[in-house]
């Protein structure tokens, strides 16, 4: 009789994390659907890598590590980052595939490419 409390709780336990264990699949299953994000950091006036090829549904992350700010824009201005100073960033998620092309607006000789393609 003495073992019978703990016995039960040992149940309870092991029936809880059966019940969990399906939750727990589903979420890894989820997160492996998501591409993992892409970031690109700003420094010396340079994005740097200049180019990416991406999956749809890739997040890029924009951080400015220079002591100046700068902006991400694309050029069709269908997205502009706000002002970011250093250590500040930016984050977008392409969804379609296709070529951007991006620059900073208060240094438009700053340029940057995300092309977005299946497969990639």
């Amino acid at each position: 009789m003495r073992f019978a409390p703990l016995g039960c709780g040992l149940a309870a336990v092991l029936a809880w994390e059966a019940a969990g264990a399906p939750v727990g699949a589903a979420q890894e299953k989820v997160a492996a659907q998501a591409p993992p994000p892409v970031e690109i950091t700003i420094d010396n006036f340079t994005f740097t890598p200049t180019e990416i090829t991406i999956s749809p549904g890739t997040t890029v992350r924009w951080v400015n590590h220079d002591d100046i700010p700068h902006t991400v824009v694309e050029a069709e201005k269908s997205f502009k980052s706000k002002t970011l100073d250093t250590d500040d960033s930016f984050s977008m998620t392409f969804k379609s595939t296709g070529s951007i092309v991006y620059f900073c607006s208060l240094h438009p000789h700053m340029t940057g490419k995300v092309i977005v393609k299946s497969g990639s």
